[in-house]
């Protein structure tokens, strides 16, 4: 990128040089021989308050974020991490664009709420930390699951707001002719059975952050009333006249697709614009398998510290659980580990008890397929428990999609295993083009060096 850059392994050698005036910009790894990084930012800070730091790091936690973004990183990097991303990271640094962060308060990394290392959970805590001390109005969006509520009250409870209420609302849950009771309140008489003055969600939540779930459940006259309410910056109770100041922080949440409710007429677009300032999209469960292990210890310790016997994983039961589909997410897969830690009578939880309790058939279980069919036998079976786990008897929308996925993630993984990572050789086996089997390696986030043998090509 035409950049001259210096290198050194160690703290000592680097406050050297910016003591000495020399450098633009810094990238800092964390984990250094002789320090923490993050304890030298403000140092750095202090001694060349407009020298931009770039913050590394494989310790990818949420905690290594708020860390990095307290301490005034102008960007943090996850490793490992595209070296366009660096690159560019680095144009907008001594460019000078992009704005500082606020600082977000310290924290021991204790009882952090987010769970996961993957590349897609990285993504959410750069933008958490971004965002957590900012007054902006936020939208959440993500499947029924995935935990937008939680990543809502982490906004919260890790953001300036954090000493004042936070207050939560479910569209979805309240009747359409209470929602404008619900969200400003009501006076004495409003309505029948209004026997006494009630406050709304808005007077509850003064000065801390008012999170909206299911927003596109709303309807179109209490959206009105809460585009004016954005706008203005107050409010009026159900049968009230006096108009109330209200400061508070607006998070909404919904599994719903907003632009086709706009194009359809029953979501306002105004309206969608006031609170679409900022967007966090979750990813779903089949979407960060490599986090499923962690988050289910995580419950089943979780539900021994309440009270529930002590259980764990076998290596093939952790297996199946990174090969099962999710759609129910997060909370499917909690609601899972809770049961199982409650009623499997073994210490250790195997595929077969995993099996029974998601009620997928195990192999050869299906009537009008052999045990002598094959792959594609064991393909039926497994694919049965998209339809079993409906209802109405179909699968979720872009199984097609979710299948192919299924199959080409593993079979890319072992055909790079077995070429010892080779890319070039593991693209001739597979009959595609390099630059497709790079592009999908990147799609479908299949580790490269996981395995013994896996490697990136050697330049």
């Amino acid at each position: 990128a035409g950049y001259e850059v210096r290198i050194t392994g160690n703290i000592t050698t680097l406050w050297h040089w910016v003591a000495e005036g020399e450098g633009d910009l810094v990238i800092t790894d964390v984990m250094l021989p002789d320090g923490n990084g993050l304890d030298l930012l403000p140092k750095l800070h202090k001694l060349r308050p407009d020298l931009p730091v770039i913050v590394i790091s494989a310790v990818t936690t949420l905690n290594t974020a708020m860390r990095a973004n307290q301490e005034g990183a102008f960007d943090y990097l996850p490793k490992p991490f595209d070296l366009d991303i660096l690159v560019e990271t680095v144009q907008r640094a001594l460019s000078g664009s992009g704005e500082e962060s606020p600082p977000l308060i310290s924290d021991d990394g204790e009882g952090l709420p987010l769970i996961g290392r993957s590349p897609a959970m990285q993504d959410i805590y750069r933008a958490l930390a971004r965002l957590m001390n900012t007054d902006l109005t936020v939208m959440i969006l993500g499947e029924s699951g995935t935990g937008k509520e939680l990543v809502a009250r982490a906004l919260h409870d890790y953001g300036k707001r954090r000493t004042h209420p936070f207050v939560a609302l479910n569209m979805a849950a309240i009747p359409r002719e209470l929602i404008e009771s619900e969200l400003f309140g009501h006076e004495k008489g409003a309505f029948t059975g209004a026997v006494q003055r009630a406050a709304g969600r808005f007077e509850q939540a003064e000065g801390g952050t008012l999170f909206l779930d299911e927003i596109g459940d709303m309807p179109l006259e209490a959206q009105t009333r809460l585009l004016r309410v954005l706008q203005e910056g107050e409010y009026t109770a159900v049968g009230g006249q006096i108009r109330r100041k209200t400061d508070v922080r607006i998070v909404t949440a919904t599994h719903r697709d907003i632009p086709a409710m706009i194009r359809a007429g029953t979501f306002r677009e105004d309206l969608y614009y006031r609170l679409n300032v900022a967007t966090l999209r979750l990813p779903p469960l089949r979407d960060r398998r490599d986090d499923i292990p962690v988050l289910a210890q995580h419950f089943l310790l979780k539900a021994q510290q309440e009270g529930l016997p002590a259980k764990r994983l076998s290596r093939p039961a952790l297996d199946r659980l990174q090969a099962y589909a999710w759609p129910g997410n997060v909370r499917e897969l909690e609601n899972l580990m809770r049961r199982l830690a409650a009623l499997c009578p073994d210490d250790i939880i195997g595929p077969a008890r995993l099996d029974t309790e998601l009620g997928v058939l195990p192999s050869g279980g299906a009537e009008d397929v052999s045990a002598d069919d094959g792959l594609e036998g064991k393909v039926f079976t497994h694919l049965q428990q998209y339809f079993a786990i409906h209802d109405d008897g179909l699968p979720p929308a872009g199984i097609y999609d979710r299948v192919l996925r299924e199959v080409e993630r593993p079979l890319i993984r072992l055909v790079l295993d077995a070429t010892g990572g080779n890319q070039i050789r593991a693209a001739q086996v597979l009959g595609l083009n390099r630059n497709t089997l790079r592009k999908k390696i990147r799609e479908l986030d299949i580790p490269l060096g996981s395995g013994s043998r896996i490697q990136k090509d050697k330049p």
